[in-house]
């Protein structure tokens, strides 16, 4: 196998759930070597979210490859203590605990920098390490309702939904990737020391809802929720069709518009010079929306799909777990994979994202199972079996 990107970074991960180990999954993935620390008896809870099979989550299959697993109580002081020791080899520490947390184990960022300048610590939390709120509890679903999202979820007049999946934990640890990779270039190419990242749930969604601040800001309007719209830009919808497939369309474009209209035989809106650009169809926006579904309505989703192809008119349909799974397009880039868990099942399991031509990510391991490595990775660290045994025995490691 060709080296990865990441090979030979050494990553710590203390999190658990979602935020913090997305970010150690996306390290692992492109080669680091990420330590997990969980602790002794139940590990993360994320091993019994969802789906179970084997006792384990098939989602653990997905966030945890490429890791190796320690079972170590980090509310004992022999378990901070030997949590000190890897981190002071270690290149990145991953952690989202409430703020707070590690500073009341002595293990703040001032104390281990110490003991290891160039040590990189990326905190994510709910509210971040300063502010009002930074002792609050928080998850995703009140960072995205902070940063602006929730709001926006939704049908007009009704009651906001959440996107489905856990989002804003998503764009934590993606920021928070950003940020440790940035911190790595500055250390390596500017001579920089380590330092700490902080991301805070809220802001991580707030950095992508596009115009929301600046239109309040310049106008006084407060966007509101829009339904599968694109608000302010038209056409863009979801459209029923003849089967009760439900159909995708940016037909936004001025050049594409007049392809979508002729293609639903419209060429008297496509030649109307009200719409040649945006500002002119917004203001006619469910005019357009009425004729481009009156159109789908009469044709089953995978001719309207023909259609808007041939026209080269951006459409597609709301794909299901099993529209992706059976796309060939997705297993034509290894976007499929093959696993195989530690209990011998063979699951499909997301490739690898983004597509590193020249270094690309890979799964060198599937997810471990409570403490796998806690033998492997203590020795590396001076630890002898028999001083491993004593610590089992104290019920410190598992």
């Amino acid at each position: 196998m060709q080296p990865q990107a990441l090979q030979g970074l050494k990553v710590v991960e203390m999190g658990q759930l979602i935020a913090g180990p997305f970010a150690g999954k996306t390290l692992g993935d492109f080669g680091a070597d990420v330590v997990k620390i969980e602790p002794p008896g139940a590990g993360d809870p994320l091993r019994n979210w969802r789906l179970i099979q084997d006792g384990t989550s098939v989602w653990w299959q997905v966030q945890s490859r490429n890791k190796r697993s320690v079972a170590l109580d980090l509310r004992s002081r022999e378990g901070q203590d030997i949590a000190r020791k890897l981190i002071a080899q270690a290149d990145v520490l991953v952690e989202n605990f409430r703020p707070g947390t590690l500073e009341g184990w002595g293990m703040g960022y001032d104390e281990l920098s110490r003991h290891n300048p160039g040590l990189i610590m990326l905190r994510i939390s709910g509210y971040g390490q300063t502010g009002p709120c930074r002792d609050l509890p928080g998850f995703g679903a009140i960072g995205e309702a902070m940063g602006g999202l929730r709001h926006l979820t939704g049908e007009p007049g009704r009651v906001p939904v959440r996107c489905g999946i856990s989002i804003g934990d998503t764009l934590a640890a993606l920021h928070g990737v950003i940020g440790v990779l940035t911190a790595l270039y500055h250390r390596k190419v500017n001579g920089g020391k380590g330092q700490v990242i902080d991301v805070a749930l809220h802001e991580a969604v707030f950095n992508v809802m596009e115009s929301l601040v600046p239109e309040y800001s310049a106008f006084g309007v407060v966007r509101e929720p829009a339904g599968s719209a694109l608000p302010g830009i038209a056409p863009s919808n979801a459209y029923r069709c003849a089967d009760g497939g439900v159909v995708l369309v940016a037909g936004n474009g001025d050049s594409i518009f007049k392809r979508l209209m002729t293609a639903i035989g419209r060429d008297d809106l496509g030649q109307d010079p009200a719409l040649a650009d945006n500002t002119g169809r917004v203001e006619r926006v469910d005019e357009l929306d009425a004729a481009i579904e009156a159109w789908t309505l009469q044709h089953p989703t995978d001719q309207v799909l023909a259609v808007l192809g041939e026209a080269k008119v951006p459409a597609g349909r709301a794909y299901t777990a099993k529209d992706i799974v059976e796309d060939p397009h997705y297993r034509a880039r290894d976007m499929i994979l093959k696993q195989t868990t530690r209990d011998g099942h063979v699951v499909d399991v997301p490739g690898i994202v983004p597509k590193l031509l020249g270094t690309p990510g890979a799964v060198r391991s599937s997810a471990p199972k409570l403490g796998d490595d806690t033998d492997a990775v203590l020795g590396e660290i001076g630890f002898s079996q028999q001083d491993i045994a004593a610590l089992r025995g104290r019920k410190v490691v598992a």
